[in-house]
């Protein structure tokens, strides 16, 4: 008989993140799928841009970990409808920066207030300090992951 191995898909932190951010993700994209349908990616460039004004789409890129495709690929379905604006990048002629139009601010503004609530539905068996640890940690294995860390 061989021993069992050490490796165990359902132990395994990395797996245990990506199917818990996952649930989540889906968990609040109803929200804004349901009432603007709009993708993941397409949220996540509404709000990068309402929280931190005009941005290139490689900033944004860096901003939520999406890549150039995905991020170039929401910027064309938010600037067809209308939500986004481009315009020239002042410090860079070979790339452009996007904004928020009116309506993409309106969305935001609408949205944001359900996702989260969506959050607290979510954490609502989760104590303030509980919830506190869980950001810092994921925060610390974001941080470390990104540096190569081990």
């Amino acid at each position: 008989m061989s021993p069992k191995p050490a490796f165990r898909l359902d132990d395994f932190i990395p797996y245990l993140l990506s199917v818990a951010a996952n649930a989540v993700s889906d968990a609040v994209a109803a929200t804004y799928r349901t009432s603007h349908d709009l993708g993941t990616p397409e949220w996540r460039l509404i709000a990068v841009l309402a929280e931190d004004g005009a941005l290139t789409p490689q900033a944004i890129g860096r901003r939520t970990r999406m890549d150039k495709v995905t991020v170039s690929r929401a910027a064309v379905v938010l600037l067809e409808r209308g939500f986004v604006r481009r315009s020239p990048n002042p410090l860079d002629q070979r790339s452009h920066m996007l904004s928020l139009t009116a309506a993409g601010q309106a969305v935001y503004q609408e949205v944001a207030p359900q996702a989260l609530q969506v959050q607290a539905r979510i954490l609502e068996g989760f104590t303030p300090q509980e919830i506190e640890m869980l950001s810092r940690l994921l925060t610390r294995a974001e941080a470390a992951a990104s540096s190569g860390s081990r």
